[in-house]
């Protein structure tokens, strides 16, 4: 699960996210059968010997004719071009000597004998229709979104990697603004072997105008400019929206700017809109990127939502990329043979998203009001200890700052206040994790049940008041 902490934690130790390596921060056969051949060979001395053995040049048998993909992008899609064409012939014109059954049943569980059968890598047709319309909808595009631009897969995680591989050479970077869901390192870093460049974002509020943590296009091109001097080449720019860990929602007018931002340096943006639809408060307005009226930059910006955090479905892992890019989306596809979904789960997963009077009816309210019911009763515990925090009505979490509870401002104090609340068994995630630089913030989520918030807080309570203050207040939010 991305939240990745239980709240409290259970009577068992476990682990915390942590960053992998390599990010950066600016970071013959001799054989007789009887056939008498041997002797008429050995008597022509000036012939060529036989070779018994070929090493395979996957790179001789394709040419890169895409300007968006990385080399290495080029022959994954290479492979979907041509390989597969036979198979998606097949799939386009099945034989069948009946007919070929309409999915229109409501039954969940219903198995389908085409379901058990190998896909079309992108995800059956039915179901990119349907997150097609369901994206349309949800994230109020000015027109129908296709569903040719859609890719299925099993989940964020697995698109991060994907992207990141067909868009990068080794060794190339992604700038981000941190703090930042650690995990996204290990996800562009293990497959890809691609790096994060961290737009660092601090806390300190300069004017009226402005919020903690705030991203603008002047802090993203001093990151890019001092990675180019460190020899880093840059190749995209990845947005959280809603933030993970701060629940910061940009606004129209933010996304543009960073958008423009990118086409200008001719880099890739990929927007993660996992919490799309865990906004729990009315005043904030929630706008995706796909509801822009006009992309800058339509073939360098791919969209990425899945079903994890906003329908509490982490173990079923479904996530899907929106991309107009269609070498991209194809290079993509071609890993979702890695990554791809059995074909009972895309049956549920069109019957879940088609269901839109249940979703908007029932669902989305009921899941709305216990988000704002568990943020109200967790931020009135901590404003009653005197604590700061940031959070702005969406995703699962609080951004709380606890500086003033460590004696230095170090590293080394935050994780050692880290270790005392875990051995008082509850588990919130530090802030170097998140690649957060100023020491002392931590991640706190309260998605969930009552009776589990108030001994987590309790715990917490317990932990922060039997220790003393010694470090000076730091300054609030």
């Amino acid at each position: 699960m991305r939240g990745g902490e239980m709240f409290p934690l259970p009577q068992k130790d476990s682990g915390t996210p942590t960053t992998s390596p390599g990010s950066v921060s600016t970071q013959g056969l001799h054989s007789n059968h009887g056939d008498g051949l041997e002797g008429e060979c050995s008597g022509k001395p000036d012939q060529k010997p036989l070779k018994l053995y070929g090493v395979g040049d996957p790179t001789a048998m394709f040419s890169s004719d895409s300007p968006y993909l990385s080399s290495r992008g080029s022959i994954i899609k290479w492979f979907w071009d041509s390989a597969e064409e036979g198979y998606r012939t097949y799939h386009m014109d099945e034989y069948d000597e009946d007919e070929n059954p309409s999915l229109s049943q409501s039954d969940m569980l219903r198995v389908e004998p085409s379901l058990l059968q190998y896909p079309d890598w992108r995800g059956h047709l039915f179901l990119r229709e349907e997150v097609a319309r369901f994206l349309s909808f949800y994230c109020r595009s000015p027109a129908p979104l296709k569903p040719e631009n859609v890719v299925v897969l099993n989940g964020c995680a697995s698109l991060f990697s994907a992207l990141a591989t067909v868009l990068c050479e080794v060794g190339e970077a992604f700038l981000i603004p941190a703090p930042y869901y650690g995990a996204i390192t290990q996800h562009v870093y293990l497959y890809g072997n691609v790096r994060l460049v961290c737009v660092y974002l601090d806390s300190e509020v300069t004017g009226l105008e402005t919020r903690p943590f705030q991203l603008t296009v002047e802090k993203l091109e001093m990151a890019l400019e001092g990675a180019n001097s460190e020899g880093v080449k840059v190749k995209g720019l990845i947005l959280i929206n809603p933030q993970n860990p701060l629940g910061d929602v940009y606004s129209p007018g933010e996304l543009q700017e960073y958008l423009k931002f990118a086409k200008r340096h001719e880099l890739h943006v990929m927007v993660d809109e996992v919490y799309m639809l865990s906004v729990f408060e009315e005043s904030v307005g929630y706008h995706s990127v796909l509801s822009l009226e006009r992309l800058p930059d339509p073939q360098r910006t791919h969209v990425m939502w899945a079903t994890s955090k906003d329908f509490g479905m982490s173990g079923l892992r479904f996530g899907t990329l929106y991309t107009e890019n269609q070498d991209v989306a194809t290079a993509v596809s071609s890993l979702c043979r890695y990554h791809g979904l059995s074909g009972l789960v895309q049956y549920q997963m069109a019957q879940l998203l088609r269901d839109r009077d249940w979703i908007n009816q029932v669902y989305l309210p009921e899941n709305h009001a216990r988000l704002k019911a568990a943020h109200t009763y967790v931020s009135e515990e901590l404003r009653a200890l005197g604590i700061p925090f940031v959070s702005r009505g969406a995703g699962f979490f609080i951004w709380v700052d606890l500086r003033k509870y460590l004696p230095a401002a170090t590293f080394e104090e935050e994780m050692l206040l880290w270790r005392r609340l875990l051995d008082n068994k509850v588990l919130l995630s530090f802030g170097q994790a998140f690649e957060c630089k100023e020491p002392g913030w931590f991640r706190l989520v309260f998605s969930d049940k009552t009776h589990r918030l108030r001994l987590g807080m309790q715990r917490v309570r317990r932990v922060l008041e039997g220790q003393s203050q010694v470090a000076e207040d730091a300054p609030s939010c």
